[in-house]
C-alpha cells in the first residue's frame, strides 16, 4: 500500500498567513521581516497592497521567491495632494508641544475616528513651526522587490 503526502495548502483569498517578507526599493530596504519574527496577516484586510496580495494567491506553503513591481503598482502613484502643511497649534495638540521636527523623520498622526494610525515624513519645516508632511507611502511610485517567504497557511 502506497501512500501520498497531502498536498500543501495554497495562499488563497482570506488565508490567514505567518511569512516573512521584505519591501525595497530603489533606496534599499523599507521593511524586512527576515531577521526578527514572521509577520501574520489576513490576506484581503488591507495590510499589504492590492498587487502583493495578488502575487501570493496559489503559492504553496513553504515557497520562497520574489517579484519585481513596476514603479508605481505596489503603493499608487506620487499624489502630491497627500502633502500637507500643518500648523505647529495643531501638531502640539497632537502631540509634545516640545517635539522637535526634522526633515526625514516619519510621524504618527491618528486617524479621525482615534482607532488607528497613519505616517508622514517630514519634508520642510518653517521658521513659524509649521511643517510640511509628505502622506504618501515611502514607495509610493517606486519600482519595489517584494521578497516572501510562506511559512504557513491557515
Amino acid at each position: 500500500m502506497t501512500t501520498t503526502a497531502a498536498p500543501l495548502p495554497t495562499v488563497q483569498p482570506g488565508s490567514f498567513l505567518t511569512l516573512h517578507y521584505r519591501l525595497a526599493g530603489p533606496a534599499g530596504d523599507v521593511i524586512n521581516t527576515f531577521n526578527d519574527k514572521p509577520a501574520t496577516l489576513s490576506l484581503g484586510a488591507g495590510e499589504l497592497s492590492p498587487a502583493m496580495e495578488q502575487r501570493l494567491l496559489g503559492l504553496p506553503e513553504g515557497t520562497r521567491t520574489s517579484f519585481e513591481l513596476v514603479a508605481g503598482e505596489a503603493f499608487g502613484e506620487r499624489n502630491t495632494d497627500m502633502q500637507q502643511w500643518v500648523a505647529r497649534k495643531l501638531l502640539n495638540e497632537l502631540g509634545d508641544p516640545d517635539e522637535k521636527y526634522n526633515v526625514g523623520d516619519v510621524v504618527q498622526f491618528p486617524t479621525p475616528d482615534g482607532l488607528g494610525s497613519y505616517a508622514g515624513a517630514v519634508q520642510q519645516v518653517r521658521d513659524d513651526g509649521a511643517v510640511l508632511f509628505d502622506f504618501n507611502h515611502p514607495l509610493a511610485g517606486q519600482p519595489v522587490t517584494f521578497e516572501v517567504h510562506v511559512i504557513g497557511i491557515l
